[in-house]
């Protein structure tokens, strides 16, 4: 098995709250070695090194955590999931979270379907596009969190994302420090579809590398009208 360094990230964690136990540091071993076994095979990361998956990967999720607090067995939706991230990170902090991981492509659900077993954790995976996902009644506003990292600009990301939250729950998008004018372009996109102004929280990973929380509260339902096709959503984002 590869070894990972935790040491650096123990205490950052520890300043907010979670504590990196045994088990949790053993089932981020488990699923870093099967991130760089698959990888080999599936494009999942151009992230291999062990201590970048530590700090960009798993501290990057992690952070989550020290502004976002999820209730107990809360629902999660993690959209365009890729190779797990956030939401197989969040699930091995909180098993008791209700993880939903959703990807267009099968052979990243394998991956997953894998990472579960060997950890032995519990998720519902569902291959879908997010624009058909979101008009199922058994997904559209069915969660207390929806959540993505690096999937969409953020207007597009909006209208994607915000479908499937109940009233009262949150979106929250993972983004690089540049994020300032990807919001200011969304406003009109979290008004359009029941979302409240957002909340941007900055984060530090290593140096000078941020990471920036964009959370917003759905406070009415979203119009049945949305999302719309990917096609027209690119084409023509809510403003």
């Amino acid at each position: 098995m590869t070894e990972f360094d935790f040491s650096p990230i123990e205490p950052i964690c520890r300043s907010f709250g979670v504590e990196l136990t045994r088990e949790i540091k053993t089932r981020l071993s488990i699923y870093g070695d099967l991130l760089i076994e698959y990888n080999k095979s599936v494009n999942l990361t151009a992230i291999v090194e062990p201590s970048e998956i530590v700090i960009k990967h798993f501290l990057d999720c992690i952070l989550f955590f020290k502004n976002i607090c999820p209730k107990e067995k809360s629902s999660i939706i993690d959209i365009g999931t890729g190779a797990g991230f956030p939401g197989v990170v969040l699930l091995i902090i909180r098993p008791d979270l209700k993880l939903t991981l959703m990807d267009a492509l099968e052979k990243r659900l394998n991956f997953l379907r894998v990472v579960l077993k060997k950890t032995g954790l519990s998720a519902t995976l569902v291959h879908s596009r997010a624009e058909d996902g979101a008009k199922d009644p058994l997904y559209r506003e069915q969660f207390d969190y929806a959540t993505a990292r690096a999937v969409a600009a953020l207007p597009v990301l909006c209208e994607l994302s915000i479908p499937y939250i109940k009233v009262g729950g949150y979106f929250v998008a993972m983004k690089g420090d540049a994020v300032d004018s990807e919001v200011a372009k969304a406003n009109g996109a979290f008004k359009i579809l029941g979302a409240d102004n957002p909340s941007v929280y900055y984060e530090t990973l290593t140096g000078k590398e941020k990471r920036a929380f964009v959370v917003s509260k759905k406070i009415s339902q979203t119009s049945p009208k949305y999302p719309r096709s990917f096609a027209k959503i690119k084409k023509n984002a809510l403003k």
